[in-house]
């Protein structure tokens, strides 16, 4: 169960479009929006200002210096007081996709820290319709207000789960009939575009520079691997989770006899 709203944490969430998702997505608590002053009055910022009135918040104008006590961020002349982000569970995950009558489809982040690539990876799985996602509680970037601005606020509509163990998920989605897909260049991985992906499925992202820890890769069904013709030898982890969730679109939005 989740704490009281009262008793949760609070966060400044910065930027136009994060602001603007977190109010539409209502997913939080939200307490007051602040706007630097004399910020031009643009579509966008109105959108948020209709949006905070319908909610009844409170618009507070700031100096834009208080603004910038935020630290080195594009705050746009934007925040949001809310509640800290309310992590969803596995369950809530799976349920979401039995109500849409879809096969699950979930990312996994192995201990993923960088705040600019998680959030990109969640803006695309956002996209491709992925039905949550998971990160481990500890030793990994939580769902910071930088991970929702990197998202562009798309992880304010993505639920996404923080576990205590990644390998125990992995377990738990066996127990539910869904594959393990780890991405990871190693000898014996398959190529992504050679796999049939358009069933049950949660793709495993490994960390920057290390990859999967072992035991998460040996609990994977398979391994995938995508081909390299260049003198770099490995991609971005944003880039290389966009390749293979679009390439999982692509095949369930597929006829059935092109997959």
């Amino acid at each position: 169960m989740r704490d009281r709203p009262e008793h949760r944490r609070r966060e400044l969430l910065y930027g136009r479009h994060a602001v603007h998702e977190s109010l539409q997505a209502q997913r939080r608590q939200h307490y007051k929006l602040i706007l630097a002053t004399g910020i031009r009055q643009t579509a966008a910022i109105d959108q948020i200002c209709t949006l905070a009135q319908q909610a009844g918040l409170p618009v507070h104008q700031a100096p834009r210096q208080q603004l910038d006590q935020l630290g080195d961020v594009n705050h746009q002349g934007v925040a949001l007081e809310a509640e800290e982000y309310p992590y969803a569970s596995l369950n809530n995950i799976l349920e979401i996709a039995q109500t849409r009558d879809e096969p699950p489809l979930l990312l996994l982040l192995d201990l993923l820290q960088d705040p600019q690539n998680v959030g990109s990876i969640l803006r695309t799985a956002e996209a491709v319709g992925v039905h949550g996602a998971v990160i481990q509680r500890r030793r990994a970037v939580g769902i910071t207000p930088a991970v929702v601005h990197a998202s562009a606020g798309a992880v304010e509509h993505l639920p996404v789960a923080q576990v205590t163990n990644l390998s125990n998920t992995i377990r738990q989605l066996k127990e539910e009939h869904v594959w393990i897909a780890g991405l990871e260049a190693v000898p014996q991985a398959l190529w992504y575009d050679q796999v049939r992906l358009d069933g049950p499925l949660a793709i495993v992202l490994g960390s920057e520079g290390r990859g999967l820890r072992r035991l998460v890769r040996e609990r994977c069904d398979f391994l995938l691997q995508l081909p390299m013709c260049g003198r770099v030898t490995s991609l971005n982890a944003s880039v290389a989770a966009s390749v293979v969730l679009y390439q999982v679109l692509r095949q369930r939005r597929a006829d059935p006899a092109d997959r």
